[in-house]
Order: structure tokens, then C-alpha cells, then sequence
């Protein structure tokens, strides 16, 4: 079973950016040296909790950090760029950490109305599709005809892949054969129909000659299950302050995660956040075989933000232990 990261490059009460991303460098190098398969890092703005909003530097910075480990995007938020803008930079990126480079694309601005204002975006209105063809052909073969070429980034061939939390992603990515990351660890309602339209439509191409999905889980290990569910309080209170509209820094953990959030907004929270993995190793093993079996993902993105790094450290470590054991769905 193929396993991987995906990182926001968490800032905690207490901290600064400049701690956050020395943590991320942190989870990295543990990432590399554990067998995870891609170090993803993801395009978010105007949150004071996030640390990875300059997505294609933190990479270059991770992937600088790092020895073998794939790094890339998970991902850009193509409507906030110019294809041109985002081909460069992630044809240097490629340059500078041959093949280990990737590309996600989001069509979410990251953010809300007033970032896309400031972001200008959606001034072109609705162009995701043909942002994406553009964004391919500046990274393919450099086609002699064409008025404007990426360089560096035409003929890298920078792997590019669809991110979504819906059916219009897989849809796309089912019409250009690209392979395909759902955001299930923030929004699986539309999770068994997006898997289903993204396999039943796939078009092979010159990426891929069949489907390859990928899915998104929360991860919380620890060595017991109380201490898991402890850890995973301060995920659940970011949450309800984001659905709140009063997004922060990551807090601490609670040991009564209803007294401080209400048990009602927990419910959703929890709703919301089901694709998650939680408790000790054996739980976790139980847990993450089972979405397997029935999901039968290519690859998983296990992501969890929790405020202790040595915690968060520990869990990465014990989920990579379960998932190397684990064969892929039959």
C-alpha cells in the first residue's frame, strides 16, 4: 500500500511561521526516511494557522530538506495563478529535484470572497478546464508553433494530478486521464460517487492508461485509544472555529471536547471529519484496512494536525508502520 502526507504547515498557539515550517521540514525528514511515498503541502490564505499560503517555495524548501521523497502540491489553487505563472514555477522546482516534483490542482480559491478579491481571482470567470489543458501543454512536449512556451517547465513533464471534494473533479479528471486526490478528510459526502464517476469515465492518455485514486484519511495514532482521541481535540476545535467562522492558530488539546465546542457542532464537526483514523496502532491497523477494503484507494494522504510535534511525530511513525503491512484493496 502506497502512503503519503499531506501537511499545512500547521502554526500552534504560541507559535510563529518560522517554527511551524522548521516542524514541516521536521515531519519531512521523518516522512523520507519512513517510506511514505509523496511530502504534499497545500495553498490556503488569510488563515493565521496555516503556514504553507507561498505553496511552490515551502516545496522547494521540503523537497531541499530531503533526499528521496516525492514533494509537491496537494495542492494549487489554479484560479488564484496564471497557468504560465504556476508552469514555471514548478518547471524549476522539477529542474532544481529532478523527478521528484508534483503537481495537484484545486479549482477552490483558498480562501473566501475577500482573498479571491485580493487574490484576482475569478476575473477571467470560469476557466478551470482549459486553465488545466493550458497549464499540461506548458509542461509537455514544446510544441515549435506555439507563441509562448514554459521555461523552465515545457518538456518536464511535471506529473499533474486533480484534487476535489466533489464530482466535478473526478469528472475532469476522468476526461484528461489525470489521476485523481479526493479531499475526504474534510468533505467524503460525495466520496463513493466521485470514486465511482472517476473509474466508470476514465479516458486513458498519455499520463495514464487506467484510473489511479487516491484518498484522504485523518490520522491519529498513539499508544492508547484515549491518548489518540486526546490528541485529536485540538483538529476538532480548528475546525469548529473555521465552520464558525472565526478561524486561529491550532489549540491545545481538551479532555472534553463538548464542553468547549458544544456537543451539537461536534456532531457536524465529527460528521465532516469521519474519514479518520483514530487510537492506538491496532485500532488504527483495523481502521485503515477496513477504509481500504472499501474504498480500494491506490494510495492514501493521511494528514492530522495535532499541537504536540513530538505526538505528531509518533503518529506518522506508527501509521507508516501499520500501512507497510497493508496490501492493497483486492
Amino acid at each position: 500500500m502506497k502512503y503519503s502526507i499531506l501537511d499545512l504547515a500547521t502554526v500552534i498557539e504560541g507559535q510563529t511561521p518560522t517554527q511551524a515550517i522548521a516542524n514541516t521540514v521536521a515531519l519531512g525528514r521523518l516522512a523520507d526516511r519512513s517510506g511514505y511515498n509523496r511530502y504534499w503541502l497545500a495553498e490556503h490564505h488569510n488563515m493565521a494557522g496555516i503556514a504553507s499560503a507561498a505553496t511552490s517555495v515551502l516545496i522547494g524548501h521540503v523537497a531541499g530538506q530531503t533526499d528521496r521523497i516525492r514533494v509537491g502540491a496537494g495542492g494549487v489553487m489554479l484560479p488564484n495563478h496564471a497557468p504560465l505563472a504556476i508552469a514555471e514555477q514548478f518547471g524549476t522546482l522539477d529542474a532544481l529535484y529532478p523527478g521528484r516534483i508534483d503537481l495537484g490542482l484545486g479549482r477552490a480559491p483558498g480562501g473566501d470572497h475577500a482573498v479571491m478579491r485580493a487574490m484576482r481571482a475569478g476575473q477571467r470567470g470560469d476557466s478551470f478546464p482549459q486553465d488545466v489543458v493550458e497549464l499540461l501543454g506548458y509542461l509537455g512536449d514544446a510544441d515549435p508553433t506555439a507563441p509562448v512556451q514554459a521555461h523552465p517547465g515545457q518538456g518536464s513533464h511535471v506529473p499533474v494530478w486533480m484534487l476535489g471534494s466533489s464530482l466535478f473533479g473526478a469528472q475532469l479528471a476522468a476526461h484528461l486521464g489525470l489521476p485523481y486526490a479526493f479531499a475526504s478528510h474534510f468533505a467524503p459526502d460525495a466520496l463513493e460517487d466521485a470514486i465511482a464517476t472517476y473509474r466508470a469515465s476514465f479516458r486513458p492518455s498519455q499520463y495514464l492508461d487506467r484510473p489511479y485514486f487516491m484518498m484522504a484519511v485523518n490520522v491519529f495514532a498513539a499508544d492508547t485509544d484515549a491518548q489518540a482521541a486526546y490528541l485529536r481535540t485540538s483538529q476538532q476545535q480548528a475546525f469548529a472555529r473555521l465552520r464558525s467562522g472565526n478561524p486561529g492558530k491550532l489549540p491545545p488539546p481538551v479532555h472534553d471536547i463538548d464542553a468547549t465546542i458544544g456537543a451539537g457542532l461536534r456532531q457536524g464537526v465529527d460528521h465532516a471529519l469521519r474519514i479518520s483514523a483514530v487510537g492506538s496502532q491496532m485500532t488504527v491497523r483495523r481502521q485503515l484496512s477496513d477504509m481500504i477494503d472499501r474504498y480500494a484507494p491506490d494510495e492514501v494522504l493521511l494528514t492530522g494536525q495535532m499541537f504536540d510535534q513530538d505526538e505528531r511525530q509518533t503518529s506518522f511513525t506508527l501509521a507508516a508502520e501499520v500501512l507497510s503491512d497493508l496490501p492493497l484493496a483486492a
